[in-house]
């Protein structure tokens, strides 16, 4: 059966969160995924809480915007959630949407050359490293975590653009493409994240997680649209829903109703 998840919108609430953590744990979703968009919800808070009210159900960050956090704070706090709850959180990285980093004060000239020092730094302290590095943007001196997590949590990383999208083949464990990806577009990002395996030497592509979006009620044209993902190359479909789905109600609608048709 194909991976499948859900996304609880940011646009909702936080005091939502609970009851739609427990519908996923009760349906037998996949994954629930949280987003850390500006200025809603903080993205590691809304994954404890969801980690910590459910049971079963894997908890994806998708994505934490790398130039409003530093590394070592960032892999502090991976590395706690994955020793409180083993395996269950899936914690993506990316440049973060540039008007918000510069409303913030926080968007650099060389976003590419920042997540690619960010994600090897983080990557290396979640392996129980010690680091040192004296990048364009990360500087650590002897930087290591007391408590890292083991075995350590995957590292995924999203993008759009052409040159992200091969940088995510090089350093991380996994990439997150966005809803506006099309069928072809994973076909093509798969190329692009191959060819940065290639160039970092690394022996597998890491799989690809593609955001969908899906309306409740449209079972089998959702469906429909995994399996074309999937065909494409994508190896976990997280679906989308619109701003005015009952977040509730979707999350059993992707598990109960979506899930048997892509069996």
């Amino acid at each position: 059966m194909t991976q499948l998840g859900a996304i609880f919108l940011p646009q909702n609430p936080p005091e939502r969160l609970r009851e739609v953590v427990r519908a996923a744990d009760d349906s037998g979703l996949d994954e629930l995924w949280l987003w850390e968009d500006c200025f809603f919800e903080s993205g590691i808070a809304t994954a404890t809480a969801a980690l910590a009210w459910s049971q079963r159900v894997r908890i994806g960050v998708g994505l934490l915007p790398v130039p409003l956090r530093n590394v070592a704070i960032t892999a502090m706090e991976i590395a706690t959630i994955d020793r409180l709850f083993p395996g269950r959180l899936l914690a993506g990285i990316g440049h973060g949407v540039q008007p918000w980093m510069r409303q913030v004060g926080a968007d650099v000239e060389s976003p590419v050359t920042l997540l690619r020092e960010y994600a090897t730094a983080l990557r290396a302290l979640l392996h129980g490293e010690e680091v040192t590095t004296e990048g364009r943007y990360v500087r650590l001196d002897k930087v290591a975590l007391d408590w890292p997590p083991s075995p350590p949590p995957l590292l995924l990383a999203g993008a759009t653009g052409p040159r992200s999208v091969r940088l995510c083949g090089e350093v991380a464990d996994g990439v997150i493409l966005t809803a506006s990806t099309t069928v072809d577009g994973v076909r093509e990002a798969g190329s692009l994240i191959d060819d940065g395996r290639r160039r970092a030497g690394r022996d597998a592509a890491p799989p690809v997680t593609v955001y969908m979006t899906a309306r409740s009620g449209a079972a089998a044209a959702a469906a429909e649209g995994v399996r074309a993902m999937v065909d494409a190359g994508a190896d976990k479909v997280v679906l989308e829903p619109t701003a005015d789905e009952d977040p509730v109600a979707y999350v059993r609608f992707v598990a109960e109703e979506v899930a048997p048709l892509t069996a």
